[in-house]
């Protein structure tokens, strides 16, 4: 709960009866059934909000995606805004424990979990994981609890991704720590390590204050409480 917006709520239910009442006294109003009222109180504010970290992490995956070349990717739970974008300029595979069933060209949806991807060994040459990874083994999507969750989705996501080919992973991070059950706050070292396999080709990310950062640096995000990271890695042959 939220106790700031419940305050803003009353006086918002206030002005919304007091603006109701005055468009039903305007010449040519239409008239309102009280089974139509339908309340907005949030959204008279003076600039448009985002979500910085889904924002900026979309908007760097898929310039990353369309200028690789790519013909075909696969991304696993990301936001499904970005699948759909994606399928303008590539053939999509969607997989996820909670299978997204839309009908759209160069798109294909998979039930699969993160810790058992339906690919071989270094078989996938283009593959996204989007502020997902850090809800591995907290149930809060119906996956089963595992403390390793987050550990065990990136070595997956090693084993699957083709030799020379790209993975874009992001998430929270920052002072580590787990939220639960809705996500865990890696330090920038802990990824590093769960991904010592592949090679680090970009790190950029946002910041606390919400600001796009490419190739930021790194203590950056050490010293950040709630920032984002941008990882894109590479699988180099052994």
């Amino acid at each position: 709960m939220d106790p700031l917006k419940l305050v803003r709520s009353f006086s918002g239910y206030l002005e919304y009866f007091k603006d109701l009442f005055n468009y039903s006294s305007l010449k040519n109003a239409e008239s309102i059934n009280l089974s139509n009222l339908y309340p907005m109180i949030h959204d008279k504010i003076s600039t448009t909000p985002f979500d910085s970290h889904y924002f900026y992490q979309d908007i760097w995956a898929f310039k990353k995606i369309y200028t690789s070349k790519t013909d075909i990717h696969v991304d696993v739970g990301s936001r499904i805004d970005l699948i759909g974008f994606l399928t303008a300029i590539c053939k999509v595979t969607f997989v996820d424990i909670r299978p997204l069933i839309a009908k759209l060209e160069n798109y294909q949806s998979l039930a699969g979990s993160i810790l058992s991807m339906p690919y071989a060994d270094n078989s996938v040459s283009s593959l996204s994981c989007l502020h997902v990874a850090e809800h591995i083994g907290l149930a809060r999507y119906g996956d089963t609890l595992d403390p390793l969750g987050t550990q065990k989705a990136c070595a997956e996501l090693s084993r699957i991704l083709a030799v020379g080919g790209n993975l874009y992973f992001s998430g929270p991070i920052g002072k580590q720590r787990l939220c639960f059950n809705a996500h865990r706050i890696h330090s920038p070292q802990t990824i590093m390590d769960y991904f010592k396999e592949l090679t680090l080709l970009e790190l950029s990310g946002i910041d606390d204050k919400g600001n796009f950062i490419r190739n930021i640096d790194v203590q950056i995000l050490e010293r950040s409480d709630y920032a984002c990271r941008l990882f894109h890695f590479t699988k180099e042959p052994k």
